[in-house]
């Protein structure tokens, strides 16, 4: 019986529950490109900058055997040829591609400085520096974390609980969260000494202060941006359909509407251009989904929709405290959160769970499983029509 390739690009929590997941057949064969030979477990980045873990585990505890790893960089995709030019010059043909390269976080161009002297904090390498940075300042030295999301509000409290003197500015802070998941991280932050300025932008960037929109300055010693994510330019470079952003736009089954072969997962799918909410929690039901619906293609079949639930949002809030913002299925926060330390062992368990979830899927492929019902199909109906 013929081999079908599925090629897999991005090793980060979509692409690994994926490539594990296609295994459930016998005759493929499965190849992940990742530029980095170790697993990152970005939801502890701020935890490595603070010292107190690594944020990278092996790939042979979280990948199947049978998954061969390729640790290279994907330069372009020919769709047509349904091949893949990679930065080392190797070329990667595939019966089905899995695009799951992920989000970026960087500092933006616009601000002025904030590329020379600011410091991102979503990629391995990016926080691995910032640790370094950290390491050489006194503890009195000002810190200024840019940007109130939850990667915001997690930094600030794990570097404040670290004995930092540590600002927060923001637009709003938590804006994702129901007013009483806010006041939880807000009493949590004050009791850390963190200085939270809302309703502020940064104008400028420099090496000792940020300067905001209204002319006030705020010393940094270093300053962390947090705000706002990207994704990789890979499928608009290599002519597939993105949305602004640059995320590849799919059908209700995360198949490329442009070129079928491609399926996308995790943060950098836009299932028709209406995305989830770019989250650890939503790349993984999404990373199952993609897997279900090449799995579907290969066999001829038509593959589900995509609808998963969403149950809450989970923040730590350094070590020993935390906040889990409750939700509806279609991830709208609701009045109901859980703080304190018991939040704090919670989120725990999620992060050490998510990487025995994958680890389970490499031994038990198909295993994965997440609720359903996050209204997909209502939400797609209720938003208006374009001309």
């Amino acid at each position: 019986m013929p081999t079908t390739r599925i090629v897999v690009i991005g090793g980060g929590y979509a692409g690994v529950l994926a490539a594990n997941r296609v295994l459930q057949r016998a005759d493929v064969d499965v190849a992940l490109v990742n530029p980095r030979p170790e697993f990152v477990e970005r939801i502890r980045l701020h935890q490595l900058v603070a010292g107190n873990d690594d944020a990278v585990a092996d790939y042979s505890t979280v990948l199947s055997p049978r998954v061969r790893l390729i640790v290279d960089s994907a330069e372009q995709i020919d769709a047509d040829a349904r091949k893949i030019m990679l930065a080392s010059g190797s070329v990667l043909a595939y019966d089905h591609l899995i695009y799951a390269v992920g989000s970026t976080a960087g500092a933006p161009a616009s601000v002025p400085g904030a590329v020379e002297f600011a410091y991102p904090l979503g990629e391995l390498e990016a926080a691995r520096r910032l640790a370094g940075r950290m390491s050489a300042l006194p503890p009195s030295a000002p810190i200024v974390v840019v940007g109130g999301g939850l990667t915001g509000i997690e930094a600030a409290a794990e570097f404040a609980e670290n004995g930092r003197a540590v600002t927060l500015v923001t637009a709003a802070l938590g804006p994702s969260l129901a007013k009483g998941g806010r006041r939880s991280v807000a009493g949590r932050l004050r009791k850390l000494g963190v200085r939270v300025v809302e309703n502020a932008t940064v104008a400028a960037v420099t090496a000792d202060h940020v300067t905001l929109t209204d002319g006030r300055e705020v010393p940094a010693a270093v300053t962390v941006w947090t705000a706002g994510f990207g994704v990789p330019t890979l499928a608009a470079a290599s002519g597939l359909a993105t949305d602004a952003l640059g995320r590849l736009v799919t059908d209700e089954t995360l198949t490329s509407v442009s070129h079928p072969s491609i399926v996308a997962a995790g943060d950098a799918a836009a299932p028709s251009a209406l995305p989830l909410r770019m989250s650890c929690q939503l790349a993984m039901p999404l990373a199952a989904q993609a897997a279900d619906t090449v799995l579907a293609h290969i066999e001829g079949g038509q593959p589900r929709v995509l609808n998963p639930a969403s149950v809450g949002q989970c923040i730590s809030l350094g070590r020993r405290a935390g906040t889990i913002q409750l939700s509806r299925f279609d991830d709208t926060a609701i009045g109901l959160h859980i703080g304190g330390r018991l939040a704090a062992t919670i989120k725990e368990s999620v992060c050490a769970g998510t990487l025995s979830f994958l680890a389970k899927e490499a031994r038990k492929p198909g295993s994965y499983f997440w609720p359903r019902g996050g209204k997909r199909a209502e939400h797609l109906a209720a938003r208006p029509v374009q001309p």
